[in-house]
């Protein structure tokens, strides 16, 4: 609810769905508070605060004007909404305010669709001309609102390198939470996702709880403030930490989408909003479209590849039962280790001695798609590229540059670097039937110079450097249609809404231990939809870890998510080998389910000895149950597990024992689970009956 209030707008009310009559009563209402030493604005359940007059809370908006003045003091203008049948039936509406005296033009956007609780905020600015350029220091999306209780509880996803998307939780005090990314990417130390309940209650399937999403793929901030006076809000969007933009006369600048829904379901109830919000209007392929099994081989000849090796691999891959075999680095330029080769995107052809065409065609004759690696927005100083060009990457005049995994960033701000990217790519997807590309991105930026630009706008490189991402694979995508993209950043170091909508699957963790991967998955299934959520199956031991465990748990671990086989099938027995085509064979017949169905985490890996999870079809016929057993202890060798959202008169069968059981019995009396030994796991697979 939105109630314009002399100059400010503010926010009444975010919750479950009212009758018309209460939001009436909620606009009619005023708000008188009193408070020693603030302002009545101070305290102000603001929509969107500039900064200026007598704030002090975290401002959406900071900006300079020509003649110095750095304060906005707006007025509302006037409103719109528009209504739209693409990508789903939806409606926008768009709150126009202007500065009282200069051209600057703030536009507050939100969209609803249809059939979804989820709404999408972001806010458009806009220089009119006629004052000269407004510099934009601080500009974020959206600020959110909660309503009164005594305490909020904060869920979020942090980590590092090998251990993306831990869910960790802090009840609030007064003051302020920040969780950010400096690092010119997305981060895998922090991910741009978070959720609030009321009073540090709520389960994974009961209580109020409040989720927030930022489609934005660079630098991002986000600020959860608690008032001394028991306010709570939540305001996010670029970071600010040293960002500067100059909006120059008649320019306008769109902010990333802030996205929010509300779930009186628990964690899991808004997990499940977030899924079927991305599936029905965030990612690019259909709602219903399932991922293909993938075999990659990165893990079996590292950068080693040559025809020979990968001619053998794909026959072994084609028996299994794979679907898409993506050939890993190692393929391009003077590429034999992580030092040198990266920018030289053209087929080595010493490794390639035919190019790769013959490799392509005997993947396609074997009935498997062809996919491969890249790392577009990278280079190796021992490059032909960066010799040729060493002004390409971001640098300082007078500083080292500082190389991580021996490699440099590109500016891809700048539009000649941009266009070589584009032209080098697609004249690589033109030239062979590509249809699968593993975009990766291996370290953060430093030393963000453009100094070319200075006395202009060199900190624009936070932005353009985005921005031009998204343009790139739009244009590719346009243009070769059958290709679909992985975003990868040395796992899942790249990861948000933003991305998410032009790739079609995420590269979750560079860590396969399967043990360690239940708790990254978790965590990445409460932002993010199963069918995007790439997992391998390994080699044991695992390359980090030093964990053996079965083939049979690596497999129902890695069926949770989109499948993938990443490990050396030379090594395969032939035992292996007829397992996997066994598990390979099983998933193609349950993965709708998981992929596109109803996610319930049954039990958490950060709470026993025992995770589970269960997937419900859409339309209520299929259910998939995980049991994974940690360590068994004291002889106990049973778990029960009470399934959730099923139809209690509805009877469900065994796919493999036909036993039938009541929706009714499984929820409430519990379906009975046998895990023996240690790293023991289970699937269960019912199908609805008449």
């Amino acid at each position: 609810m939105l109630r314009e209030k002399g100059t400010t707008l503010q926010h009444l009310y975010w919750g479950e769905r009212i009758p018309t009559e209460t939001a009436s009563e909620m606009a009619r209402a005023t708000e008188s508070v009193l408070v020693p030493f603030e302002s009545s604005i101070g305290v102000a359940h603001e929509e969107y605060a500039p900064w200026g007059e007598m704030r002090f809370k975290e401002p959406g908006l900071k900006v300079e004007y020509a003649d110095g003045t750095r304060t906005v003091e707006w007025l509302f203008e006037t409103y719109g909404i528009e209504q739209s049948e693409q990508s789903g039936a939806s409606q926008t509406l768009w709150l126009r305010f202007r500065d009282q005296f200069y051209p600057f033009i703030i536009t507050l956007y939100y969209r609803i669709y249809e059939r979804s609780d989820v709404l999408e905020r972001w806010v458009r600015l806009e220089n009119a001309g006629g004052s000269g350029p407004i510099i934009i220091e601080q500009a974020f999306s959206a600020n959110w609102q909660l309503p009164h209780h005594e305490r909020y509880r904060l869920t979020y996803l942090h980590g590092r390198w090998g251990k993306e998307t831990q869910v960790t939780e802090n009840v609030l005090s007064p003051g302020k939470m920040v969780l950010e990314s400096r690092r010119g990417t997305t981060s895998h130390q922090f991910n741009p996702w978070l959720a609030l309940d009321a009073d540090a209650k709520a389960t994974e399937e009961y209580g109020v709880v409040w989720s927030v999403a930022l489609a934005w793929s660079g630098s991002w901030k986000m600020v959860v403030e608690t008032t001394p006076y028991g306010q709570l809000h939540c305001t996010g969007g670029l970071n600010d930490f040293d960002f500067r933009y100059v909006l120059n006369e008649g320019a306008q600048l769109d902010l990333p989408a802030f996205v929010g829904l509300f779930s009186h379901e628990g964690f899991g109830g808004a997990s499940r909003q977030w899924h079927n919000y991305e599936r029905e209007h965030v990612f690019p392929e259909a709602p219903d479209a399932v991922r293909p099994i993938l075999y990659n081989s990165w893990e079996a000849t590292s950068f080693a590849v040559n025809e020979r090796n990968q001619m053998e691999l794909v026959e072994q891959a084609a028996a299994l039962g794979v679907e898409v075999f993506v050939m890993d680095d190692g393929w391009f330029g003077a590429r034999n280790n992580d030092r040198a080769g990266l920018g030289d995107w053209t087929v080595n052809p010493e490794k390639f001695p035919h190019g790769l065409n013959p490799l392509i065609a005997r993947v396609n004759a074997l009935g498997m798609r062809f996919g491969l690696w890249v790392e577009p927005e990278m280079v190796n100083a021992d490059s032909d590229l960066y010799r040729k060009h060493p002004d390409w990457v971001y640098h300082f005049r007078h500083r080292s540059r500082t190389e991580s995994r021996n490699q440099l960033v590109l500016n891809l701000a700048r539009d000649d670097v941009r266009q070589w990217m584009f032209e080098t790519f697609d004249t690589l997807l033109s030239q062979h039937n590509i249809e699968f590309i593993k975009w990766d991105l291996n370290r953060a930026f430093s030393e963000p110079g453009w100094p070319d630009e200075e006395g202009r706008n060199p900190e624009r490189v936070w932005l353009d450097h985005v921005l031009n991402l998204y343009w790139m694979l739009d244009e590719l995508r346009r243009k070769h249609p059958n290709v679909a993209f992985e975003t990868c950043s040395g796992g899942g170091g790249r990861v948000d809404l933003g991305i998410l909508s032009r790739t079609e699957q995420a590269w979750t963790s560079d860590n396969t231990d399967a043990f360690d991967r239940l708790f990254i998955q978790e965590g990445f299934s409460y932002a993010y939809a199963p069918r995007v959520m790439m997992c391998w199956v390994t080699d044991c031991p695992n390359f980090l870890t030093g964990r053996t465990v079965p083939l049979s748990y690596r497999f129902h671990v890695a069926m949770a998510g989109s499948l993938g086989i990443g490990g050396d099938l030379n090594h395969w027995t032939p035992q292996e080998q007829e397992e996997a085509q066994k598990f390979i064979a099983t998933y193609k017949r349950i993965r709708s389910t998981i992929q596109n169905g109803l996610l319930y985490r049954l039990r958490s890996p950060r709470t026993g000895g025992v995770t589970a999870s269960q997937y419900l079809a859409q339309d209520g016929n299929e259910v998939v149950v995980f049991a994974w057993g940690h360590s068994q202890q004291f002889g106990e060798t049973h778990v029960v597990l009470a399934l959730r959202g099923l139809e209690e008169n509805a009877h469900y069968a065994d796919a493999v024992s036909g036993i039938e059981y009541s929706g009714a019995y499984l929820m409430r009396q519990g379906l009975a689970v046998k895990l023996v030994g240690d790293f023991d796991s289970r699937m269960i697979h019912l199908k609805r009956v008449e």
